[in-house]
């Protein structure tokens, strides 16, 4: 992969297409967490110190039909304010169809902003698109630090880690993450699930799940991974269950995972958490995926909070892998407590999984 070190150091007078992950959220036009645009901003400057002239690709949501509220105007104000200075930047690549169809035309007509491409959107490398894939294959392309950094820790982790290598792998769905749970199992010294993923595990050991989230789908693959996992795969123990998934709902912990009829389990007991936890702390390193309940509602939290408190107290090298994990940390106060907080949810499980990025082998 080439990065920026492969390009010359003075770039002065030379145009730069940079593709960044700028998929922030908005509420009312209002940016709520600008980490993503912070991200960008050590490849953004050095590129500037180096004389480059910028042009910035973009996209914001899956617009439909060019909807006002995904403009990317408010992020770049915000990006100005950031860099201290005017930064070009484009309206959503994803408001021209052609963009996710990866249109040869539409690669053209970035590829003639520039004179040579950096990708640093690693949160959108996994997608074959028109700014991610089909411009670098038109210009001489390189990695930003971002996607250099996420592709080094991501691979690194599976390559050469500090052991005791500890997966940690939540969420709702077995069929989502199977790829990154079979990889672990051939990795890891110990993989913990959690979540809603957990109950097609126990259905596929004969438990009663109650109203819980299971899905069918994930049964057989939780099957296949429990045969396979040689006792390094850890279930939860213990659950808290409520009547629906509600804050206000009744809830009680249970000292087993048979969720009774009418019952749905909504987050990891103590007894699991402790656990969890214990085993993070002794770990070498910790790859944590997907929170361990519905975190987002506080009855339901505290598994997760468990989690995240160990990953942030541990001295192993702690990698977390973006999405509902992220946002657990952030509201947990915890984000600045980790080795590395991917950007890129699915593409960092599509990259320990094995699966090649697009966006990342045009730049080879």
């Amino acid at each position: 992969m080439r990065t920026l070190d492969d390009l010359e150091s003075d770039l002065s007078g030379r145009r730069g297409v940079v593709r960044v992950d700028f998929n922030v959220p908005l509420d009312a036009g209002r940016i709520t967490d600008d980490t993503r645009i912070r991200a960008a901003l050590p490849t953004l400057r050095e590129l500037r110190d180096r004389g480059a002239q910028l042009t910035l690709l973009a996209h914001l949501g899956r617009p439909k039909d060019r909807e006002p509220e995904l403009s990317l105007a408010p992020v770049g104000a915000r990006l100005n304010e950031l860099m201290g200075e005017e930064v070009e930047l484009r309206e959503n690549v994803r408001y021209d169809p052609r963009e996710t169809k990866n249109d040869p035309a539409l690669a053209a007509e970035y590829a003639a902003l520039g004179d040579f491409y950096v990708n640093d959107a690693f949160g959108a490398a996994h997608r074959a698109h028109a700014s991610t894939e089909g411009v670098a294959r038109l210009l001489p392309s390189y990695a930003g630090r971002l996607l250099q950094r996420e592709v080094e820790t991501l691979t690194g982790i599976l390559e050469d880690p500090k052991r005791p290598l500890v997966a940690v792998v939540g969420g709702a769905k077995v069929t989502d993450k199977i790829g990154v749970i079979d990889a672990f199992l051939r990795k890891a010294d110990t993989v913990l699930i959690g979540g809603a993923m957990c109950f097609p595990f126990f259905a596929a050991q004969g438990h009663e799940v109650g109203s819980s989230l299971c899905e069918e789908e994930g049964i057989e693959p939780a099957k296949r991974a429990l045969l396979d996992s040689d006792g390094r795969l850890h279930l939860p123990i213990d659950l808290v269950i409520a009547t629906e998934f509600s804050a206000d709902a009744e809830h009680r912990e249970i000292g087993d995972v048979d969720v009774p009829e009418g019952w749905m389990g909504l987050d990891v007991g103590g007894r699991t958490a402790n656990a969890y936890a214990q085993e993070i702390r002794n770990a070498g390193t910790v790859f944590w995926n997907g929170p361990m309940g519905a975190f987002e509602l506080e009855p339901f939290s505290a598994g997760t909070r468990a989690v995240a408190e160990a990953v942030a107290d541990s001295p192993a090298v702690t990698v977390v892998g973006g999405g509902d994990s992220a946002a657990a940390l952030t509201q947990f106060g915890l984000a600045d407590r980790v080795t590395h907080l991917s950007t890129g949810g699915g593409a960092s499980l599509e990259l320990l999984e094995g699966k090649p990025l697009p966006g990342v082998e045009a730049l080879a």
